[in-house]
C-alpha cells in the first residue's frame, strides 16, 4: 500500500493577500489618524508672536487643549470644564507618564485663565506641556 504516492509534494506559500490586506490597513488607520491630529487645533484661535518660534514636529499622541480668549478650555473640539480637563489628563499620565500637552492659548487670553490651565495640568501630575506660538512672518 501506497498512501499518497499519486500526489506531487509542493513546496509551502505564504499567502500574502491577507497580509496585504493587514497592511492596507493599517496605512488606512496612520493616515487617518494624522489628518485628524491637524484638526485638533481651533482655527479661530490666534497665537501671540515670537521672534523665535519653530514649527515643532507633531509628537505622537500629544494632547492640544485650546484656550480661547473667553477662557473657553477645548479639546479635540469639545469644550471641556478644568475638572474634567483635570480627570482625563490624571488619567493619561497614569497610563503614560511624559504625555506631552500643547496648550494653544489665544493672544487675548486673560493670563488667570492661562494659569488655570497650567496648574490643571501640574494638579493631573502632567509636566511635559508648552506653549504654542507662532513666528512674527505668519502674523
Amino acid at each position: 500500500m501506497k498512501f499518497g504516492a499519486d500526489k506531487a509534494s509542493r513546496a509551502p506559500a505564504v499567502a500574502l493577500t491577507s497580509m496585504l490586506d493587514v497592511i492596507f490597513l493599517l496605512l488606512c488607520f496612520f493616515v487617518t489618524v494624522s489628518v485628524f491630529s491637524q484638526w485638533e487645533s481651533e482655527i479661530s484661535i490666534k497665537l501671540p508672536a515670537s521672534k523665535t518660534a519653530e514649527q515643532p514636529e507633531r509628537l505622537p499622541g500629544e494632547i492640544i487643549v485650546n484656550l480661547s480668549k473667553e477662557g473657553v478650555v477645548k479639546v479635540n473640539g469639545a469644550v471641556m470644564p478644568l475638572h474634567e480637563l483635570k480627570m482625563r489628563l490624571a488619567k493619561i499620565a497614569r497610563f503614560f507618564p511624559g504625555q506631552p500637552v500643547i496648550i494653544r492659548a489665544d493672544r487675548d487670553t486673560r493670563y488667570e485663565s492661562l494659569v488655570e490651565v497650567m496648574d490643571t495640568c501640574r494638579e493631573a501630575d502632567v509636566w511635559n506641556f508648552s506653549l504654542a506660538t507662532e513666528g512674527e512672518a505668519s502674523r
